[in-house]
């Protein structure tokens, strides 16, 4: 059996120690290069406002009250926008497998509640387009129980491609 010293010389700590340090800040580097996260970017600040007169247009031709913007519904709506960002997929559900009726009672949202989602390159105009000539998002947004609202977006970390939420209320 071999002993190994008690004692180092100095100079010798000194130079493991920066070793280890240098090994341990390469395997950090390496460990950082391996993952892939893609960051969400872009912000939806005013969206809902910019989303009413939208809505507005859409539930006056149906003969319906206007739906009046909801800060905890855009709350809820661009926490899923941002999930669809990082992950880049449309999804109705989170990582953690919460499904809307979870995600609405987490964010304190209480009583009936609707989501439409989308994706792509495209602006607020296309987005309703394309939303009033799906049924189900169509039937969402003139539901005559929804009085409130909240839109946000997301976009990937390309800045190209957004990822949409609607969320409707009570």
């Amino acid at each position: 059996m071999t002993s190994l010293p008690t004692t180092f010389p100095s100079s010798s700590l000194t130079s493991r120690r920066t070793v280890l340090i240098g090994l341990g800040a390469t395997a950090l580097l390496a460990a950082a290069g391996c993952t892939t996260t893609i960051q969400p970017t872009g912000s939806s600040a005013g969206a809902s406002s910019e989303g009413a007169a939208y809505l507005r247009r859409i539930r006056e031709q149906a003969g319906l009250s206007p739906l009046s913007p909801d800060g905890q519904l855009e709350r809820a709506a661009l926490e899923q926008s941002a999930y669809m960002a990082q992950t880049g997929k449309m999804a109705h559900t989170t990582s953690f497998g919460r499904d809307f009726a979870s995600r609405m009672q987490k964010n304190g949202v209480r009583g009936m509640s609707a989501e439409n989602v989308a994706a792509g390159r495209f602006g607020m105009d296309r987005l309703f387009e394309m939303w009033m000539a799906s049924t189900g998002h169509r039937n969402n947004m003139l539901n005559p129980n929804f009085r409130r609202f909240g839109l946000a977006y997301t976009a990937d970390a390309s800045g190209e491609r957004r990822y949409w939420a609607l969320v409707l209320g009570v």
